[in-house]
């Protein structure tokens, strides 16, 4: 994996995805957030109403003639376990050239509500190893892997479950940068924001965000891929 050229006659540009390249963004039901099933139905290949469809409206808009084609394949209530067996199908198959990954939350989450149910708990070893697999698989045949930590909008970082949910993204950065992936601290965009205002307006259950929330995520993501904000204003 690495940073892709600058177009011919653009110099040196930040943008690390190239023309034409197809970008596959994975994850649970902050990734699906209603997209269109199955992948390709619907406009814009059904890409959800959440953070996916707005990372394609921004590189739409400000890079058109790359060509860059977005494919959501999120699944409501994924683990890591489950991005792993359907991972040849929904990211290899696809052939993209790049994939971006957002898992965690639910593995995270049973933890907690269903604390009686130990079978279907993702813990830390399981959770590491599994996405340090995805990625040495991936790697490959793909220009680039970007890796989302999961989040939990609660403020009080001693509180048990954001105190676990912080665990499982100092996993995601490890794996990131042991794979020299990309990597996006979605906790730390999100705890800039709560800052200045209550969870509940980014995310009424401190988990699946608000419109808000999406656009925190999006901005994020797209910092992390070299997105200009001031590109074609004129």
């Amino acid at each position: 994996m690495g940073d892709s050229p600058a177009g011919k006659g653009e110099g040196k540009r930040l943008m690390k995805l190239d023309r034409n390249d197809r970008l596959v963004m994975i994850g649970d039901s902050i990734t699906d957030c209603g997209r269109g099933r199955p992948i390709g139905e619907g406009s814009s290949d059904g890409l959800g109403r959440g953070y996916v469809s707005l990372v394609e409206a921004f590189l739409t808009s400000a890079y058109p003639e790359l060509n860059i084609r977005v494919t959501n394949t999120g699944i409501s209530g994924n683990t890591v376990r489950d991005l792993q067996q359907r991972w040849q199908t929904d990211v290899l198959e696809l052939k993209p050239q790049w994939v971006s990954v957002m898992i965690g939350t639910n593995d995270v989450w049973r933890q907690f509500d269903r604390p009686t149910m130990p079978e279907i708990h993702v813990l830390p070893e399981e959770y590491e190893e599994t996405l340090e697999r995805l990625v040495a698989q991936t790697a490959p045949s793909v220009k680039g892997i970007v890796l989302m930590t999961p989040f939990y909008l609660e403020p009080n970082k001693s509180d048990a479950m954001r105190a676990r949910m912080d665990q499982y993204g100092g996993i995601v950065k490890r794996v990131a940068e042991r794979n020299g992936t990309l990597f996006v601290d979605t906790q730390a965009a999100f705890d800039r924001v709560l800052e200045h205002v209550y969870p509940a307006v980014l995310a009424w259950d401190r988990v699946h965000p608000s419109a808000a929330g999406h656009m925190v995520l999006a901005r994020a993501f797209l910092d992390a891929i070299g997105y200009e904000y001031k590109r074609n204003n004129g």
